[in-house]
């Protein structure tokens, strides 16, 4: 019994010193599990913990710089320069939703329709009414056109179709028809953009819905007035059948307020909108699920003036700003900038603390440019363009003015045009590219001139050199006559000089002249005076033009003819300006420019210098073809180009158009007048470009006068005595 129970006390300790030494063998584990857990985040994983710890009190921000302006100079009192934005930057509001906080999304909905679409549909609307009539008016003149009638009696028949149109489009009964279709589409339009707004507007625990992006502070105003009226006071902005009941709304809460406040009440701070109480005190003005955010942006204070000299600013694949088409898209690292950045800490109190001077790099701002552009001939420019292209109902127009001595860009624009600050907006973003530099297209007469300065530089013909004319004339491995334009009225001109060529635009006369140099020499020529090549000008999509066929080894007999007189070639209008600016120039090519100085941030100031590219033909050759070029507007085609006191020289050019996935021509035409004045001292070249414009034939009836009105402009703003 004894010896039992001494076995059990025994067996009792052996189990006893088990568990001691299991309890352990588990702290014995854990410990070396907690040593090797801290000698891998000490050790091995140091960088990845200690990187996370810094991320969780530490911050790095990219700081943007301030993009660079861009000025054109405007000239008063006297002559004393004042340069004038023409692309700058303004904070503008993005205006946001917060969905889940909107208590009336469709009263919100017809808010958000009147200040930022009401004005853009309407105008949509009467512009399709327009069309509409217009569409009508060409249906019936190209009926007509198709019918077997003599000339006289389609003109006759033609003014009854424009007079009747005209009687319609004015009877009252037609516009009460007009006006009861014109309400139709505009409802229905602005149904669509309602039912858009709420599908964003009613979205459920949207914490963030973008409404619409740069906006400006007084159409943010007049938001904030009509969201901070009750529905019966908003109806002052506009018409609304509501069935809300508007309520009793206290003046001092934010719902009920903006009814008695005008625009002039309210002053946005930062991301806020204030309002004055009526004891002086300013307090803040908050919607229900309506916000703003200020954020600076690209603003173009004339709107489409120079929107193909400027481009716009848009977004690149990484979501930042950069610089598109233009002076934007050319000196976009230059105007840029260089990005700053700066580490931040975040202190006790929860506020953000710079980390040391070594951690802030200031971001450095873009460069300003100025341009060679004067503001009030672009704008003189630009008008007469926009209303002579609407005039003839022109598929697209060109004026570019250039100083010859310089080569500096006085004036450039085009129509159509678009608004840089909406460039988003546009149906065709081929209107992005600039016609003045872009479109390629075959110059027709004006070419004449560039045949005849290389004739002359040669010594091959004078202004007195005879050929006799017969209006036509066969081309070898050609299966048909080259005419002159006239033939058909008027038939050969028999024995004339040179200067009757230009005068008459003949043709014939162009081929003679060329062969006189033979049609290496005249290819050579056209190489010098620029053709072929881009000139370098600042601005981006620049095209070369097609002068190929003048640049086989052997040029076929045809392509050197057509050649001469501008067919089978192609140039861009600015090509062309530079091209009549040597003539006028005494024979010397300048290089076209833009950007007068880029003011840098640190103060150092880049001055373009005039560029003379090469000396084409001799003071001698340039003379006289100017002066025969003066003769073409005094006794020429181009009389309409004549300003009274000076003499002008200049030419013309009907161009006929390539005709589309044809051999051929079409029935369209470009119409051209690029000339220089005063003769002696040239102060300006200018050429005046409509693409298909209709009811006028030649350009003497279209570009010419458009030219003659915007040179007796400039005569008498650059002050230039007369000759005469």
């Amino acid at each position: 019994m004894k010896l039992w129970k001494h076995n059990k006390k025994r067996e009792n300790n052996i189990y006893g010193n088990n568990r001691i030494n299991l309890v352990i063998a588990v702290i014995f584990l854990l410990g070396a599990s907690i040593l090797w857990r801290l000698y891998n985040l000490q050790v091995r994983e140091y960088d990845l913990y200690a990187a996370k710890a810094t991320g969780q009190y530490l911050s790095f921000s990219v700081l943007g710089p301030e993009r660079g302006r861009i000025f054109i100079q405007d000239s008063v009192n006297g002559g004393n320069e004042k340069l004038y934005p023409i692309a700058t930057n303004k904070e503008f509001a993005l205006v946001y939703a917060v969905p889940k906080d909107i208590k009336n999304p469709e009263y919100a909905a017809e808010a958000l329709y009147e200040v930022f679409k009401k004005e853009e549909v309407e105008k949509e609307v009467e512009e399709l009414m327009k069309k509409e009539d217009d569409n009508r008016l060409e249906k019936e003149l190209a009926y007509l056109a198709g019918k077997n009638l003599s000339a006289e009696e389609k003109k006759e028949k033609e003014a009854e179709i424009i007079k009747t149109h005209e009687a319609l489009i004015k009877d009252p009964e037609y516009l009460e028809l007009k006006n009861v279709k014109r309400d139709k589409e505009i409802k229905i339009r602005k149904q669509e953009i309602i039912d858009k707004y709420l599908k964003s507007l009613t979205k459920k625990n949207d914490p963030y819905e973008p409404i619409e992006k740069k906006v400006d502070e007084d159409t943010l105003k007049k938001l904030y007035l009509i969201l901070a009226s009750p529905p019966s006071a908003a109806d002052k902005f506009f018409d609304r059948q509501s069935e809300v009941d508007a309520g009793s709304a206290d003046p001092e809460s934010s719902v009920g307020v903006g009814s008695q406040l005008s625009i002039n009440d309210l002053e946005v701070k930062g991301d806020a909108m204030f309002y004055k109480t009526k004891d002086g005190e300013q307090k803040e003005l908050k919607l229900d699920g309506i916000a703003f955010m200020l954020k600076a942006g690209r603003y173009y204070p004339e709107n489409n003036i120079g929107s193909h000299i400027l481009g716009f600013v848009g977004y690149d694949e990484n979501g930042g700003d950069r610089g598109r088409y233009g002076l934007e898209g050319f000196f976009n690292e230059e105007l840029f900038g260089t990005p700053g950045s700066v580490k931040t800490g975040r202190g006790a109190g929860g506020g953000l603390i710079i980390i040391n001077d070594r951690e802030y790099n200031k971001p450095i701002n873009g460069s300003d440019i100025i341009l060679t552009i004067n503001k009030a001939i672009q704008f003189m420019a630009c008008r007469k363009l926009n209303e002579t292209a609407v005039k003839y109902g022109a598929d697209g127009g060109t004026v570019i003015i250039m100083e010859p001595r310089t080569g500096a860009i006085l004036a450039m624009c085009s129509w159509p045009d678009y608004d840089p600050n909406n460039y988003n907006e546009v149906e065709d973003i081929g209107v992005y590219n600039n016609p003045a530099i872009f479109a390629e297209y075959e110059p027709g007469s004006i070419f004449k001139s560039i045949t005849m300065a290389a004739a002359l530089d040669s010594g091959k013909v004078t202004p007195e050199t005879v050929y006799n004319d017969e209006g036509k004339i066969m081309i070898e491995g050609w299966r048909k006559p080259i005419k002159n334009s006239d033939y058909e009225t008027h038939g050969g001109w028999g024995v004339v000089n040179m200067n009757k060529v230009l005068e008459e635009s003949l043709n014939t006369g162009a081929i003679f002249a060329m062969r006189q140099i033979g049609a290496d020499v005249f290819a050579q020529y056209v190489k010098d005076f620029g053709f072929g090549e881009k000139s370098g000008i600042e601005l981006e999509t620049e095209s070369a033009g097609d002068i190929r066929n003048l640049l086989a080894k052997n040029i076929k007999p045809i392509d050197a003819a057509v050649a001469s007189f501008g067919q089978g070639l192609t140039v861009t209008p600015l090509q062309m300006t530079v091209a009549y600016a040597a003539i006028a120039n005494g024979g010397i090519l300048m290089k076209p420019y833009l950007a007068r100085e880029i003011l840098h941030p640190d103060g150092e100031r880049d001055i373009t210098q005039p560029k003379q590219v090469r000396r084409v033909i001799s003071e001698r050759a340039a003379i006289l073809l100017s002066g025969m070029l003066v003769n073409v507007v005094e006794n020429g085609h181009a009389k309409k180009a004549a300003v009274s006191g000076y003499y002008v020289a200049g030419k013309t050019g009907t161009a006929q158009v390539a005709a589309k996935n044809k051999k051929g021509y079409s029935d369209k035409t470009i119409h051209t007048f690029v000339g220089f004045a005063p003769v002696e001292d040239p102060r300006f070249v200018m050429l005046v470009k409509l693409d298909d414009p209709k009811g006028v034939k030649y350009a003497a009836g279209s570009a010419t006068p458009l030219f003659g009105e915007i040179a007796e402009f400039l005569l008498n703003y650059l002050e230039v005595p007369k000759e005469r």
